[in-house]
């Protein structure tokens, strides 16, 4: 790393960041407070740090609860969502701004849903991987690059809460108290990296990104799921999924408070027949109460009663290459193609300092991989990456190194390769 950035002495104690500079700034809860609002921002100047709270954990859905906003000028703001709705004015009134959020493709959904998206946007979390900080939540990068210290201690709390607790407001304000200075340092070190281009680009691709498709069968993401091996089995996850996830939404709390992951994958294991041995699953005791529990059993005799025809299938429907594990059989040689190409990726990755996920995605390489160009050179290996998504930036750097580890598998004996540990989907 250069010296840009890591200027802060090891001996140094970071500095405790305890108050808002102005003060903890009342909730802005109605239209007459909004209205200020909107003129205060529209009036600021410069990058606008934006943060949005959700009750992960404890209510359905992950929309915001509270939001936070800072630009020079302006001050603080701290937003209730829910008695403001609409804050459509106030994303226009910030349009022309660039938002500088930490982890971006988190609070950015939320953010849409009640009218605010960035048109450009700085992610401090995203410019400390391409940057290689080993540690990239905020509370490290603010220590690491500001000297600061930030409390983190309400992270995880019910920010559906109201009142908000005073102590709670403190931890939101200084979420974005610092923002648009770590924004600031972390271009200089980018820059100095000669990666501030590579870095704008992933922004621009993450703030004008489409609304991401509904998942396709979103009860296969159940823990532990892969305990579970026949179809029949399966549909009982599924009705089981389906029932807690109307339970929750009506209930308005987070499905797992209302029938664990594992309390599902019991249910499907053992197929109850009667309320009697559906007490018996794990997950389903005593606490639960009579009505719920023929609830539950409901859904497990509806999975009974599917034709076998239409129970679900063993894997999830999927476009694309099959799952790698089955590519040395299906096709040795896009086997060895995989192999380079990871290894490539791998040898880039670490000579440029940034995680092999961010340099390109796992699922590029597998699908550029498994149908690549009839000639595979750097100039088409790169035009199938753009064609499949990647930025400019990532085709410049991996194109050629992908290509030469394609020819090389084709001029090898096809044989299958060593075991190599699965990278992280990106």
């Amino acid at each position: 790393m250069t010296d840009a950035v890591a200027a802060i002495p090891e001996e140094t104690a970071p500095v405790p960041l305890l108050e808002p500079r102005e003060g903890i700034p009342p909730v802005v809860a109605d239209a007459q407070a909004l209205a200020a609002t909107v003129a205060a921002f529209a009036a600021g100047t410069g990058p606008v740090a934006v943060d949005a709270e959700r009750a992960s954990g404890y209510r359905y859905g992950q929309r915001a609860y509270l939001i936070q906003l800072r630009r020079a000028g302006s001050g603080t703001a701290l937003i209730d969502p829910i008695a403001c709705p609409d804050l459509g004015e106030l994303g226009e009134a910030l349009a022309d701004a660039e938002w500088v959020v930490h982890a971006a493709t988190q609070d950015l959904p939320c953010l849409a849903e009640v009218g605010m998206k960035p048109r450009r946007l700085f992610d401090t979390e995203l410019a400390g991987r391409i940057a290689g900080f080993p540690r990239v939540g905020l509370g490290p990068m603010t220590e690491n690059v500001l000297g600061l210290t930030l409390a983190k201690e309400h992270s995880a709390v019910d920010w559906s809460t109201r009142p908000l607790p005073e102590p709670w407001l403190r931890y939101a304000a200084l979420d974005v108290e610092v923002l648009v200075e770590l924004r600031d340092a972390l271009e200089q070190e980018l820059d100095a990296q000669g990666k501030l281009g590579w870095a704008m680009e992933e922004f621009a691709a993450i703030a004008n990104a489409p609304k991401p498709a509904p998942r396709v069968d979103p009860w296969r993401r159940t823990s532990q799921l892969h305990k579970v091996r026949r179809r029949r089995q399966l549909a009982v996850v599924r009705e089981l999924w389906l029932a807690r996830d109307r339970m929750a939404q009506d209930r308005d709390v987070s499905p797992g408070r209302v029938l664990s992951d594992a309390a599902i994958v019991n249910a499907a294991l053992a197929v109850p027949l009667n309320l009697a041995a559906l007490q018996a699953v794990q997950g389903f005791g005593p606490r639960v109460h009579r009505r719920q529990l023929e609830q539950w059993l409901a859904a497990v005799q509806r999975a009974r009663e599917i034709p076998e025809a239409q129970l679900p299938p063993p894997s999830a429907p999927h476009e694309g290459p099959p799952p790698p594990r089955a590519w040395a059989e299906k096709d040795p040689v896009a086997a060895a193609r995989l192999s380079g190409a990871r290894a490539a990726v791998g040898e880039l990755a670490e000579k440029h300092s940034l995680p092999p996920e961010n340099l390109i995605t796992p699922d590029l390489v597998r699908r550029v991989s498994w149908e690549p160009p009839a000639n595979p050179t750097g100039e088409n290996v790169g035009a199938a990456l753009r064609t499949l998504g990647a930025r400019q930036w990532q085709v410049d750097l991996v194109a050629p190194a992908v290509a030469a580890a394609f020819v090389k598998a084709a001029t090898q004996p096809a044989e299958p390769p060593a075991a190599q540990p699965e990278l992280p989907e990106g």
